[in-house]
């Protein structure tokens, strides 16, 4: 096998892969599937982030690097000077690196920038009405729903006190520790 057909195949699959993603996600969606553990989307690649955004390891990045690869890899072995393979070969891996990088880098940017959250800050959120939608016994756990920003949300809730509250009271949020709520009569 020839360094062109290898240089050829790469560039084939990369842009078949390529495709067939665009074609897939649009009209299939996918919209939903998640990775356990990360908390993405697939295309969040195999990272240790939990945070949303695009891996090293991402198919995008993977796929650009193989394409890049490829087309990088039968430019060089059609110039004369970079034609050997040895020359041809390591410029190739060094381009396309320096292309997946520069695409890693613009797609984090983008997500970076357009990435935001409904979730409310739980430093705003003392002083806040809520009531518990299951009882909080005395000492013990239950759960509150709140709303901040138009947006209902529930928590593990106890009171300060350590007193008892039964299902449908109204409660002020006074502090949060952790994901634990706690919370006093209003």
């Amino acid at each position: 096998m020839t360094a062109y057909t290898i240089y050829l195949f790469c560039l084939t699959v990369g842009a078949v892969f390529t495709l067939i993603s665009v074609f897939l996600g649009h009209f299939l969606g996918g919209h939903g599937d998640h990775v356990s553990g990360s908390g993405g989307h697939a295309e969040a690649g195999a990272d240790t982030s939990d945070m949303p955004g695009v891996s090293i390891f991402s198919p995008t990045i993977i796929a650009a690097f193989v394409t890049s690869f490829g087309g990088f890899g039968l430019i060089y072995s059609a110039i004369p000077l970079t034609k050997p393979v040895t020359i041809s070969s390591i410029l190739s891996v060094v381009s396309a690196l320096i292309a997946a990088g520069v695409l890693l880098v613009f797609l984090r940017s983008v997500f970076r920038h357009t990435q935001g959250s409904s979730e409310s800050r739980l430093s705003c959120i003392a002083g806040t009405e809520a009531s518990i939608i299951s009882p909080i016994p005395e000492n013990g756990v239950g759960e509150i729903a709140y709303v901040v920003g138009g947006t209902r949300y529930t928590a593990p809730a106890r009171t300060e006190t350590g007193t008892a509250v039964s299902n449908g009271k109204l409660v002020k949020i006074t502090r949060v520790v952790g994901t634990q709520f706690y919370v006093t009569l209003t």
